[in-house]
């Protein structure tokens, strides 16, 4: 663990060991993901009046009880209502050394469900960041915003991934990394990342993407490929490569490049510029080593758009940027790439729907 860089599996195995990350149960192998770890929820939650971070010199739990409306118990299962916030406790905590810090996302089906899910922590100032040698819980912030969730202890929505100091790609150097890896199929855009853009013009087909229905059933989220898609989303087609966004509506929508992440590499979705329209890519996603590499069963993977429109209708075209992949450095390669002998719902994937849907 000398190098600087994002942490891979076998370091975090090692981290487990040394009691810098702990748990109230065991961690199990399914957790550790190639570059980043699946936090899970325990058996109680918050219901609360408003999302908070602790801030300087507070704890979260100080804050649950002046913004506490009710608890609950999720024991035997409890359901997350649709415009409500609830904090729940995660089962893993950290004592982490002074030079490694760690950053939080929600996990690829969670923002497909358009689950608004943060990290908070105790003394936080910032959601999904975890300050260079932080000792203390995690908590989970949930806010569903298209459909009520049944969720249990030990489900996993959020991950977290460790790094020693900072390893980003500075322009050059992803243009550089694309020279002798093609990170993209088709001329990089690069631009403090590698930007991304929508696909209005399916080469096969008209579907472009899904709309989430206003009123629908809870989903469970233990359940998999279990529900009617057309119970929950409504189809999207090609028309005139552009897409009218509603207000308040959530998409689920495809980038039009496929992308590659070499094996001593990890990147994260992140949005590209507020000013471009009024919506935003909602970036819900790491993008561990091996994610669309030809070794690991992927020739490049195209990125699902999780999109939510703001005040005013938005007219999206047809390779608009919407986004970009900022890309960091693994301090060593994963002993066990995305995709390679691991399950991975979305290795050389399209344009699709969360696991919990039955295929289309």
């Amino acid at each position: 663990m000398q190098q600087i860089g994002v942490l891979p599996a076998q370091h975090l195995r090692e981290m487990v060991a040394r009691g810098e990350i702990r748990a109230d149960a065991p961690v199990s192998g399914a957790q550790i993901q190639p570059a980043s770890l699946d936090l899970r929820l325990s058996a109680r939650a918050w219901r609360v009046r408003a999302s908070f971070l602790a801030g300087k010199g507070r704890r979260v739990a100080d804050q649950l009880a002046a913004l506490e409306m009710h608890q609950m118990d999720l024991t035997h299962g409890a359901v997350l209502e649709k415009g409500c916030v609830y904090v729940v406790p995660l089962m893993e905590s950290l004592a982490l050394p002074p030079d490694v810090q760690a950053v939080a996302n929600a996990k690829s089906s969670t923002g497909r469900l358009d689950l608004l899910t943060r990290v908070i922590t105790d003394d936080g100032t910032e959601f999904d960041r975890v300050a260079e040698g932080y000792t203390g819980p995690l908590y989970a912030e949930i806010c569903p915003r298209s459909f009520s969730v049944l969720v249990r202890p030990g489900v996993r929505l959020n991950q977290i991934r460790f790094r020693k100091g900072q390893s980003v790609l500075s322009d050059a150097e992803l243009l550089a990394l694309h020279d002798t890896d093609t990170l993209v199929d088709c001329t990089p855009l690069i631009s403090e990342g590698l930007g991304f853009s929508v696909d209005l013009r399916p080469v096969r087909g008209t579907l472009i993407g899904y709309r989430a229905k206003p009123h629908t059933g809870v989903i469970d989220l233990e359940r998999i490929g279990a529900y009617d898609p057309r119970e929950f989303w409504e189809e999207l087609h090609a028309r005139d490569g552009q897409l009218i966004l509603d207000p308040g509506a959530f998409y689920i929508l495809v980038s039009r490049e496929a992308v590659h992440i070499p094996p001593d590499y990890a990147a994260e979705m992140a949005p590209y510029l507020a000013m471009v329209g009024e919506f935003r890519v909602h970036y819900a996603g790491f993008f561990d080593p091996g994610f669309g590499h030809a070794a690991a069963g992927g020739a490049g993977a195209r990125g699902v758009l999780e999109v939510r429109c703001h005040e005013a209708p938005f007219a999206l075209e047809h390779g608009q940027i919407v986004g970009r992949l900022v890309y960091e450095r693994m301090s060593a390669r994963p002993e066990t790439l995305y995709g390679a002998n691991i399950a991975s719902n979305y290795q050389g994937q399209g344009l699709k729907l969360s696991k919990h849907f039955k295929a289309i």
